[in-house]
């Protein structure tokens, strides 16, 4: 298997979710909005804690952890495989989405290499999680999270971006409410 695994089920983790060949199914709102609803339904319903994330074109950074009595890993595992569901069933009964025929036959190869799905594949398996431990660690990621859609030229300042936990740590409303970090990220990010 891949060696990342989530040992500390309640602990504070960074995780990452791609899309399988980093295809950008996320430059259409819709589907950004399938993952914003779904993290919403995993804190009301399944004990999930998110503390920061970002959603990019073709993946997710995501800071979690689990309410006691949950477990982080199947919160995880029950999210992606919804989601999968979910965008997919939307891919294929969509007539504006352009670019169904294309993005569904990837999904198709990718499944063949994986015995558990019988014909999609969405997200890659291996979300390489890392517990955080350190504020140091954490203010790192925050920042790391916080300023992907400023690398890659998408917006100037990280508050801009609606999909991001950037704002929620800026005082203002977002997309998502989540449990703020207090470790002095208003000091300022630390360089990653």
């Amino acid at each position: 298997m891949n060696g990342h695994k989530i040992i500390n089920q309640n602990a504070l983790h960074y995780i990452t979710l791609t899309v399988v060949g980093w295809i950008d199914v996320f430059t259409r709102k819709v589907y950004k909005d399938d993952l914003i609803n779904s993290l919403r339904y995993c804190i009301k319903e399944k004990g999930l804690n998110v503390h920061a994330y970002v959603i990019m074109s073709n993946h997710m950074h995501v800071i979690l952890s689990a309410k006691e009595g949950y477990v982080l890993s199947y919160i995880v595992r029950d999210f992606k495989r919804h989601t999968a569901k979910t965008i997919i069933e939307r891919i294929l009964t969509t007539k504006e989405e352009s670019r169904s025929e294309w993005m569904l036959k990837l999904f198709k190869y990718y499944a063949k290499y994986n015995k558990n799905n019988s014909k999609y594949q969405f997200w890659g398996r291996d979300n390489k999680p890392v517990e955080l431990s350190s504020p140091k660690w954490i203010n790192q990621k925050l920042a790391y999270i916080h300023l992907n859609p400023v690398r890659a030229g998408i917006v100037e300042n990280t508050e801009e971006y609606n999909y991001s936990s950037s704002g929620n740590y800026n005082g203002e409303d977002g997309k998502l409410e989540v449990e703020l970090l207090d470790i002095g990220v208003t000091e300022g990010y630390v360089e990653v």
